[in-house]
């Protein structure tokens, strides 16, 4: 069991040139991982919703800084000194913490972002490879 000692994000650009965020994750025993999300083109009504900004200045309103600011402050603060137990109970609370059902207060980008860097700093806690960590 490691527990989670930073976890921060910043703004980039995806492949297709989409702002996206980018968040990495920090354990105590040293396991550092990074992970991004690519953003979805998916807009059904049970989506889950990515947190961008509206600001038709940056990005012609795609930005995700405010999805940014959530991992930074919110996320982060109610993450960063738990010991982790898994994945799923990381995921668990990240739920609850949202509290919609479509993931649209802190963003699925932010959530999924921070279960991918979670999942990979975990992996490499148990010196495992990503896909034996996630099938075990």
């Amino acid at each position: 069991m490691a527990k989670l000692t930073n976890l921060y994000c910043r703004e980039i650009l995806d492949s297709g040139a989409n702002p996206t965020v980018e968040v990495g994750a920090i354990l105590d025993d040293g396991s550092t991982a990074v992970a991004s999300v690519p953003s979805g083109s998916s807009t059904g009504s049970h989506e889950a919703k990515e947190l961008r900004d509206l600001d038709t200045n940056r990005y012609l309103g795609m930005g995700v800084l405010k999805a940014v600011g959530n991992i930074n402050t919110e996320i982060a603060g109610k993450l960063v000194g738990q010991q982790v137990m898994s994945v799923a109970s990381i995921d668990k609370q990240l739920i609850d913490l949202d509290g919609t059902p479509t993931k649209s207060r802190l963003g699925a980008n932010a959530i999924l972002g921070v279960s991918l860097a979670m999942t990979k700093a975990l992996a490499i806690s148990a010196k495992q490879q990503l896909f034996r960590y996630v099938a075990s």
